[in-house]
């Protein structure tokens, strides 16, 4: 059988360049931000969003991860503004958890940890499919939200409906099974990549 990516310890992201060379290159994510070293750069325009809630198609444990997929195919649920050159689709949005509170999420902020981390995935459409955008450098726009246990925040219904469905609160997420084939099932948990190095990267912010 083929060997397949995952978290775990013998295929988890120490593994992921034997696969995908990419892995290992200079641009990786996620990243530790340090707030002192993070630049204010007043040209960054603010964020908007326009998602449509019933443009989710499905929810799906893939093993690695809760996702909720999205219908595309035209621009039905979108992101502009940062530092974007045009509008992107949302394609998917999944997240990342620890087995407890105080860790999960993959990027951190001056050494904190939040218990996860919701990622919506979008996608440039001058592109025409997801699959081509992949392959640019402007492809591609990711929002990581950090996810920790307190008060419901009405603001993210749209994802918290979504998830509601198959019960995937911070416990039922937990509960969730990893199960290769031929394999006893195993509990989807600790599905994080640690943080990678920066290099020569400059985190810049709209805010100082």
């Amino acid at each position: 059988m083929a060997k397949e990516w995952g978290y775990a310890s013998h295929n988890g992201p120490d593994h992921w360049h034997e696969l995908f060379p990419n892995a290992k290159g200079e641009n990786q994510s996620p990243v530790e931000l340090h707030t002192k070293d993070i630049r204010h750069d007043p040209s960054l325009q603010p964020w908007s969003v326009s998602y449509d809630g019933g443009s989710a198609k499905t929810i799906l444990n893939n093993g690695k991860t809760c996702r909720v997929v999205f219908d595309d195919t035209y621009d039905r649920s979108m992101l502009r503004g940062g530092p974007l050159p045009g509008p992107y689709r949302l394609r998917q949005f999944h997240l990342h958890w620890g087995s407890s509170d105080d860790h999960g999420s993959e990027h951190t902020v001056d050494g904190v940890k939040y218990a996860a981390e919701l990622h919506l995935v979008h996608w440039n459409p001058k592109y025409n499919t997801f699959k081509e955008a992949l392959k640019q450098r402007d492809g591609i726009a990711v929002i990581g939200i950090f996810l920790k246990i307190g008060h419901e925040n009405g603001e993210f219904q749209i994802f918290l409906d979504a998830l509601d469905k198959i019960k995937t609160k911070m416990a039922k997420l937990r509960s969730l099974l990893s199960s290769a084939e031929n394999e006893p099932p195993v509990p989807l948990v600790s599905n994080w990549r640690p943080p990678q190095p920066i290099n020569n990267r400059v985190v810049r912010a709209s805010f100082k």
